[in-house]
């Protein structure tokens, strides 16, 4: 199946190098371009693409508002939405992901990346630039002074926490299989459980629910 992709960003020189990256891989095509956030969220309601690739500066509404219209909490049927950025700033990344990113890069990371980070999104995983996921775990590493860690509604089991570490890691789900000496389907089958008792949407979240409650160094 192709991946039916957006792209949106003011800069004409920059859409037509993601188009150009794109369509020249087998398995996406770029079925829409929008130099602003407005007009992004305009044509993704309308044309329902698989994966939405988005600047955070644009005219009319940003990025990161226009993520949140087609990707956060409160969004009925989310799109999936990666946030492609010239600026390495905390406060984007977090925006990003609490507005529903599926992954965030910067536009320095490379043709790859941005392939790998529109499959994983289609997949419903998450890809965070290898450059700022150390940063950004650390952040996570505890909650907000005075707040107790979040807790899963249901009790993990003992493998389900192994592969929530593993995840947090940044392994993806070979890995894990390897490391763990389980089937391709089992850890799909923890990711899935995973989220779902954490009320997490993505790996992303998965991994910030692991440092936040001291999973990631030993304090839980």
């Amino acid at each position: 199946m192709t991946i039916r992709v957006l792209v949106a960003d003011d800069q004409e020189l920059v859409r037509a190098g993601f188009r150009m990256i794109i369509d020249d891989a087998s398995d996406m095509e770029v079925v829409a371009e929008a130099e602003n956030g407005a007009d992004a969220v305009a044509l993704a309601r309308d044309l329902r693409p698989d994966v939405c690739v988005m600047d955070v500066r644009m005219p009319v509404l940003d990025g990161l508002d226009a993520t949140r219209l087609l990707a956060g909490p409160d969004v009925a049927d989310p799109l999936r939405v990666v946030v492609v950025t010239t600026f390495d700033l905390d406060q984007y990344v977090f925006t990003a992901l609490q507005n529903g990113a599926s992954g965030f890069l910067l536009k320095n990371a490379g043709p790859t990346l941005l392939l790998e980070s529109v499959r994983a999104a289609h997949r419903g995983d998450a890809l965070v630039s290898p450059s700022i996921t150390v940063r950004l775990f650390s952040h996570f590493s505890a909650p907000p002074s005075g707040a107790e860690p979040r807790q899963p509604h249901v009790p993990l089991s003992d493998r389900e926490e192994e592969v929530l570490r593993s995840a947090a890691r940044g392994l993806n789900n070979l890995e894990i299989a390897a490391e763990l000496h389980i089937s391709l389907g089992t850890v799909k089958t923890h990711l899935s459980s995973l989220q779902n008792k954490v009320g997490a949407r993505n790996r992303v979240e998965l991994a910030a629910f692991a440092w936040q409650t001291g999973r990631m160094n030993g304090t839980n």
